[in-house]
C-alpha cells in the first residue's frame, strides 16, 4: 500500500491520508484535476493551507476564471507572479499564491528564447496575440510551462496546480501534445518552407508548389491573415523546437515518484463517471495517482433513524393532528379535554356547547397569574407535532440523498477499489476566507463526512 492511504474494511474503499501526503518531502508537485464545478480551486487552496500549517513551503498555481482564490485567502488579486499569504504557515511554512496568466506567460516564452528585435516582432504579430490569447489548447499548454518553470526554480518544496476548467478533465493532459504538434506539425513546416528557402527561389516555390493550397487558404482565413501567420512562423523558426522539447519534459514531469494525482469530484452521476475516466487515462499514461478527493459528501448524526421510519413517523403525526379530528377547533379542544380527563359534556351543563363556552373562560390563580385553558395546551401540541413532522420528513429527505451519493460512490469504488477516497463533508456555505479553507483542510485529513 502506497504511502497516502490507510486501508479499511474489505467492503469500503481505502481512506486516502492527506496529512501523510502533504507532510512526505518525496511529495513535489500535487495535480488536483477532474470535470468543472467540483471544488477543484476550493480543494487546491485548502491543500496549500494546510501543507503551509504543517511547515511545508508550498506554492498554489490556480487557472480558475472565478478568481475566488484570491478573495479567500485575503489577497487583493493575483496575477502570474507568485504572492505571499499573510497569515498562513507554521514551522517554517509559507504558503504563496498565483493565478496562470497564458498570455504573459507565452510572451515571457518568446522573450526568453528570442533576441529582442524578434521577440518584438513576434508579440506585435497579430496572429501571435491571436494565438496567445485565445487558441484551443494554449491555456492547458501554458499551464504545463508555468509548472515546468516553478518546478525549476526550486524556490518551493510543494507545488499544488489547480488544473484549468474544461468540458472535459482529460484535456490537461491532451492539449499541450496537440499544441505541440500543431507547432511542430506539417502544416507550420509548410508555411516555413519559404522563409527558409528565401529570396526569389523562395517566391518562385511559394508561387509554384503552393498557389493552390495557399489560395484555399486566402479564401478560409483572408490573405491578410494568411501574411499574419507566414509572418509569424517565420520569425518563430527557431523557436518551435523548444515548444515540443518542453512539452515533453514537463509531461516526464507528471510523471515522476514525486508527482501526485488528485482527482476531484463530487457524488454525482457525471462528475464521478468523469472522473473514473480519468483515473483510467492516469493509469494509461503510468501517472501517479494518489486517490479520490469526493467534494460535498452529506452525513447525519442521527443515521440510525432511516427514511422509511422517518416518514412513517410523520405520517403518523400528521394523521393524528389532522385526518381524525371533528371540523374547526372544536375537535381539538375535544381532545384536549379528554387529555384532561373532563367529558366534553359535563353534569352542569349537560351539552357539548356549555362546555366549550366554559373551556373558554380565563381563570387566574390565588396571585393573580393568568393560567392557560386546555385551548392553549391543544394549540401548543398540534404546533409540536407539525415542526416535528416536518422536521422527520426533512431527515428522510437528507437520509435518500446520502443513500442515492453512497450508491454513487459504490459504483466507482466498485469499478476501481483500489483507489483511496477522502470523502469532504459538505459545508453549509460558499468557501471565501482562510477560515473556511482551513476548515476544508481539516475535512480533507479526516476524510469521512460528517455524522458518518
Amino acid at each position: 500500500m502506497s504511502e497516502g492511504v490507510d486501508t479499511v474494511g474489505l467492503d469500503t474503499p481505502p481512506r486516502l491520508a492527506v496529512d501523510r501526503l502533504l507532510d512526505d518531502p518525496e511529495t513535489r508537485i500535487i495535480v488536483c484535476c477532474g470535470s468543472g464545478g467540483v471544488g477543484k480551486t476550493t480543494t487546491a487552496a485548502a491543500l496549500g493551507v494546510r501543507a503551509a500549517g504543517r511547515g511545508r513551503k508550498a506554492v498554489v498555481l490556480t487557472i480558475d476564471p472565478a478568481r475566488r482564490l484570491a478573495q479567500s485567502m485575503g489577497i487583493d488579486s493575483l496575477d502570474n507572479t507568485p504572492r505571499k499569504v499573510d497569515s498562513v504557515g507554521a514551522d517554517g511554512g509559507e504558503l504563496h499564491a498565483m493565478m496562470l496568466d497564458m498570455k504573459r506567460t507565452f510572451d515571457e516564452i518568446v522573450e526568453a528564447h528570442a533576441d529582442g528585435e524578434r521577440a518584438q516582432a513576434i508579440l506585435a504579430n497579430p496572429f501571435y496575440q491571436s494565438l496567445s490569447a485565445g487558441f484551443a489548447g494554449t491555456q492547458e499548454y501554458m499551464a504545463m510551462e508555468k509548472l515546468g518553470q516553478l518546478r525549476a526554480r526550486d524556490d518551493w518544496d510543494l507545488i499544488i496546480v489547480d488544473t484549468p476548467p474544461s468540458r472535459s478533465a482529460l484535456d490537461f493532459l491532451d492539449a499541450p501534445k496537440r499544441l505541440g504538434s500543431f507547432l511542430d506539425g506539417k502544416f507550420i513546416r509548410v508555411l516555413m518552407a519559404p522563409a527558409k528557402v528565401g529570396g526569389r527561389a523562395g517566391m518562385k516555390f511559394l508561387n509554384v508548389g503552393m498557389s493552390m493550397m495557399t489560395g484555399t487558404l486566402s479564401k478560409l482565413m483572408g490573405a491578410s491573415l494568411l501574411k499574419d501567420v507566414q509572418t509569424f512562423v517565420a520569425a518563430m523558426d527557431t523557436m518551435f523546437g523548444g515548444f515540443r522539447t518542453r512539452a515533453d519534459a514537463t509531461f516526464r514531469l507528471l510523471q515522476a515518484p514525486g508527482t501526485a494525482f488528485l482527482v476531484v469530484a463530487a457524488p454525482e452521476p457525471d462528475a464521478l463517471r468523469e472522473a473514473a475516466y480519468f483515473v483510467e487515462r492516469l493509469a494509461a499514461e503510468s501517472m501517479p495517482l494518489a486517490g479520490l478527493v469526493l467534494n460535498r459528501v452529506h452525513g447525519s448524526g442521527a443515521d440510525q433513524l432511516s427514511a422509511e421510519r422517518a416518514l412513517a413517523a410523520a405520517e403518523n403525526l400528521e394523521e393524528g393532528c389532522i385526518v381524525d379530528q371533528e371540523s374547526g377547533k372544536a375537535g381539538l379542544r375535544d381532545a384536549a379535554a379528554e387529555a384532561a380527563g373532563t367529558s366534553a359534556e359535563t353534569p352542569e351543563t349537560g351539552s357539548p356547547t356549555a362546555a366549550r363556552d366554559t373551556a373558554e373562560v380565563d381563570t387566574y390563580d390565588e396571585d393573580g397569574a393568568h393560567q392557560a385553558d386546555g385551548t392553549d395546551t391543544a394549540d401548543d401540541a398540534i404546533t409540536v407535532d407539525v415542526i416535528t413532522a416536518g422536521l422527520l420528513r426533512l431527515h428522510a429527505e437528507r437520509m435518500q440523498v446520502i443513500a442515492r451519493e453512497r450508491r454513487t460512490r459504490d459504483r466507482f469504488t466498485s469499478l476501481h477499489p483500489e483507489v483511496a477516497v477522502a470523502e469532504v463533508a459538505a459545508l453549509p456555505g460558499d468557501v471565501h476566507d482562510l477560515a473556511g479553507l482551513r476548515a476544508i483542510g481539516e475535512r480533507l485529513a479526516a476524510g469521512v463526512p460528517a455524522g458518518a
